[in-house]
């Protein structure tokens, strides 16, 4: 598809925001280009297939399901949506805790989680790890429980910010994969990709994108980019915008990563379950055994330790799983492991991390990176979405409501927003 030279609105990046965005615009009597710097769509919703099953490398559950707007899309576009209930109360087998010591890891969460709403209910902020509870055996496991849930450990997340995340604990999935119903959705969209924007020039009346295809105005533009990528200034804004540079540098994005392995002998694992490493640091993994019932086991690591085995590469997250399997499942696990493939999203130049969270002393800063520049530059994406950051959905919310805030900057109606009352 070639660039166009001008069109109403150029929506930059192809992930959940900027398909929300343009499937919201294609019912306006506008013109739109979406520009993908990646040769696919999807952005860190992405799915590949092995021995016919879908394997997400990015997100993967339909978070807070029961009011999540992409859970009511799943059947209808020729999906499955799956519906058993997420394995993270229980620990399968319990060889290296009992259950009396699981309970006491519940309490321990439980009452690390109403600190963290008492602070942010009396206003007060700093790092989430000033609530942990000094000595208690179970900081380290619940930081890395914080790898997995923010892509960062509890000492650079944010009280407010994470406190202000909903979560209605309904969780489900998407048999095909949570990658595939995002790039099914995006499949009418008419997407220019391999065309990375290098410049936003706002000098004149209408915008002058730079791009690596060419040259293409616009008189609006949302932006779904990934905060490092602002915050690199990957995409330069002519002038600059030192605030959002400043907002984006303090909602940074944290690294999750995962290891999918396949395992021989799958029948002596309960389906579904999961199963810590270690109880004692944060440097340990959590693994998803036999999801969806097959015969493979998802491991699950944050934080600093995947941003350690990133750099020694896909090899290295492999090596660390077998290890803790080992240990926790015994020698055997040796020669029933095979790997099929890690993900590296902070290597990958277009992401740069998994999903973002607030430094503390900046969750306001997740407001700012939404703010309109001009009335005629826009933000979206999961960074944006203030109670459901780090989501898909949270992203495919805020690329619809840029889309909104562009279709009244161009004297449109943007009728009502989802979830008002007659919508």
């Amino acid at each position: 598809m070639s660039l166009p030279a001008f069109v109403d609105v150029v929506i930059v990046g192809a992930g959940a925001a900027g398909l929300a965005a343009a499937r919201a615009l294609s019912h306006q009597p506008l013109t739109i280009a979406v520009l993908e710097a990646r040769d696919r769509i999807g952005g860190r919703a992405w799915t590949i297939r092995f021995q016919g099953e879908g394997l997400d490398m990015g997100c993967g559950w339909l978070h807070s399901a029961d009011e999540n707007p992409l859970a009511t899309m799943v059947e209808p576009a020729g999906l499955t949506l799956d519906r058993t209930p997420p394995p993270w109360q229980g620990q399968a087998f319990n060889h290296e805790t009992t259950d009396a010591e699981i309970a006491d890891f519940r309490a321990a969460w439980d009452a690390f989680d109403e600190r963290i709403a008492e602070a942010a209910a009396g206003g007060r902020e700093g790092p989430a790890s000033a609530l942990l509870e000094p000595g208690n055996r179970w900081n380290g496991r619940m930081d890395a429980i914080s790898g997995a849930l923010n892509g960062a450990r509890f000492a650079q997340v944010s009280i407010l910010d994470y406190d202000a995340y909903r979560d209605t604990g309904v969780n489900w999935r998407v048999r095909e994969g949570y990658g595939r119903l995002i790039e099914t959705l995006g499949r009418p969209v008419p997407v220019i990709t391999d065309c990375p924007v290098r410049k936003i020039d706002r000098t004149g009346p209408v915008l002058r994108l730079e791009t690596d295809r060419g040259v293409i105005e616009a008189r609006a533009v949302i932006v779904t980019l990934p905060t490092d990528l602002i915050a690199r200034e990957t995409l330069k804004f002519d002038p600059p915008l030192p605030a959002l540079l400043e907002a984006a540098n303090n909602v940074p994005l944290g690294l999750a990563s995962k290891m999918h392995m396949t395992v021989t002998g799958a029948e002596d694992f309960p389906e579904n379950s999961q199963l810590w490493g270690r109880t004692d640091t944060a440097d340990t993994g959590g693994y998803h055994l036999r999801p969806f019932g097959r015969a493979m086991i998802e491991g699950y690591y944050g934080g600093d330790l995947a941003r350690g085995l990133e750099a020694e590469g896909q090899a290295a997250f492999f090596a660390f799983a077998v290890e803790e399997l080992v240990h926790l499942l015994g020698s055997n696990m040796r020669r029933r492991l095979d790997p099929v493939v890690a993900t590296l999203w902070g290597a990958d130049p277009w992401s740069l991390g998994a999903y973002s969270h607030a430094l503390p002393g900046h969750a306001g800063d997740r407001a700012r990176l939404k703010t309109p520049v001009e009335n005629r530059i826009f933000f979206a994406g999961e960074a944006t979405a203030e109670a459901f950051y780090g989501t898909a959905h949270g992203a495919w919310m805020e690329g619809e409501r840029a889309a909104r805030e562009a279709m009244g900057t161009l004297g449109l109606d943007p009728g009502p927003r989802p979830g008002d009352e007659g919508a």
